[in-house]
């Protein structure tokens, strides 16, 4: 029997307004994550606890929304990087994204594609021997552990070099985390070597990793990213490296 008296606050929601409430949710709790990143990104932009130790004024990098597909987790920005800002915009970005993975400028730094994470998030400054510094192991502890956490829901992980595979991976060996498949935060990983050009004898007595380790890499970031093949195919038969915009009115001799 219905009950007449039943006021409007105590009748049962509709399937329609039941789903309406859970979005509804799910908004508020995406629009607070997506505040505390912020807000986390911003306290890390702040950050200048290595002034001292570096002598000179730290410039933390961070690039990407939290909601990127793929999340690259590297070493430390060099001098390049430290003055313009943009993570990658040097020799080394320019193997990865022409030589290595066969993606243009805009899809490397459209902040829906790639997220990029660093061991160190400010350039560390010059050894005496004039090779850059390791990152400082304090800013994996405040910055980049946290960091990370807000990536999870990231559909693939890249992590480039020896030094971030340590942090991520330690106690294992680096040949063995790049010619074998890992899983970081539940998703694929893969672990390359550093694509600078002084790091050339590294692949030079690896030449497996390119010729059977990237073309599976490769194919794995297209299909995230849903790019034709005709590009790949493009990239595939350069004759030389294109020039990018980083590198307008600059001195820097091609790879």
């Amino acid at each position: 029997m219905t009950n007449r008296n039943m006021t409007k606050e105590n009748q049962p929601l509709s399937p329609a307004k039941i789903s309406s409430a859970l979005n509804s949710d799910e908004n508020t709790e995406k629009q607070t994550t997506e505040s505390s990143f912020e807000q986390f990104i911003e306290a890390m932009k702040a950050c200048r606890h290595c002034q001292k130790d570096f002598g000179f004024e730290p410039r933390p990098i961070q690039w990407g929304n939290p909601d990127a597909k793929i999340v690259l987790v590297s070493q430390a920005p060099g001098q390049k990087v430290h003055d313009l800002g943009k993570p990658f915009s040097d020799l080394s970005g320019k193997k990865l994204r022409q030589k290595w993975f066969y993606v243009t400028e805009e899809q490397f730094y459209n902040p829906s594609n790639f997220y990029f994470s660093m061991a160190g998030h400010c350039f560390p400054g010059k050894t005496s021997k004039g090779s850059d510094r390791k990152p400082p192991k304090v800013c994996w502890q405040r910055w980049t552990s946290q960091e990370l956490e807000y990536l999870k829901q990231a559909e693939l992980f890249l992590v480039i070099g020896q030094e971030a595979a340590s942090r991520l991976f330690p106690n294992q060996k680096f040949e063995d985390l790049v010619f074998s498949h890992q899983i970081l935060y539940g998703k694929p990983c893969y672990v390359l070597p550093h694509p600078s050009p002084l790091n050339y004898r590294w692949t030079k007595k690896h030449p497996e990793f390119e010729e059977h380790w990237l073309p599976e890499i490769r194919q794995k970031i297209y299909e995230i990213l849903d790019l034709p093949q005709a590009q790949m195919e493009t990239y595939r038969n350069l004759k030389s490296p294109q020039k990018e915009s980083w590198q307008k009115g600059g001195s820097q001799k091609e790879c």
